[in-house]
């Protein structure tokens, strides 16, 4: 009996080993070596200090800044607990807002969100990302098309001329990689701290 114990034992030791020590270590290893600042959370510091990551959206409400996409992530209401309110860029609870798109719910965010736009007079024409969630609700990017709809009111807010602001969102517009993979787009937060630079 004890013969059929010592392999079973010492396989589930080396997997155990193999599959739960070695494995990971060597993978956080080619991490570190080939991604680096993705493996590290992608942070972003500013005088030493920890701003952001590239990799997480920020909710920006400012005029005096470039607006991220809507974010459908919840929270914790302080009030409740055991509810759920709007939180966005929440980071512990990403997620898309799943609705359909016969929801009432959707549409109205949207065209809310459509008129909000105008209303700020960020937009004359509407970019998709402007109205919709990302399908994790933390997108640090937006198009280049949204970024340039902004720039009149992020001008205006900072008494900036437009073509400074504008030339600032087509420095910091990144191509598809390679030529091929995903799309054209512009980091909101490596954008708006580039802002912060002009005078």
């Amino acid at each position: 009996m004890l013969s059929q114990f010592r392999p079973a034992i010492f396989m589930i030791l080396l997997f155990t080993a193999f599959t739960g020590l070695a494995y990971p270590l060597a993978i956080a290893a080619i991490a570190q070596l080939a991604f680096a600042v993705q493996a590290n959370g992608g942070l972003i510091e500013r005088d030493g200090k920890v701003v952001g990551s590239a990799l997480i959206g920020q909710n920006f409400v400012s005029d005096r800044y470039f607006h991220g996409r809507p974010s459908a992530t919840l929270g914790s209401d302080p009030a409740d607990p055991a509810k759920m309110v709007e939180a966005p860029y929440n980071a512990a609870n990403s997620m898309g807002s799943n609705l359909g798109p016969t929801s009432k719910k959707l549409v109205d965010r949207v065209n809310g969100a459509i008129e909000a736009e105008f209303a700020a007079g960020r937009i004359g024409m509407v970019a998709a990302d402007a109205a919709t969630t990302s399908a994790s609700g933390l997108d640090p990017d937006i198009s280049p098309q949204y970024a340039l709809a902004q720039v009149a009111a992020v001008a205006k807010a900072r008494g900036l001329a437009e073509d400074r602001v504008q030339a600032l969102v087509e420095a910091h517009s990144d191509n598809r990689i390679f030529g091929v993979f995903g799309e054209p787009r512009v980091n909101v937060l490596k954008l708006n701290m580039a802002l912060d630079t002009l005078r």
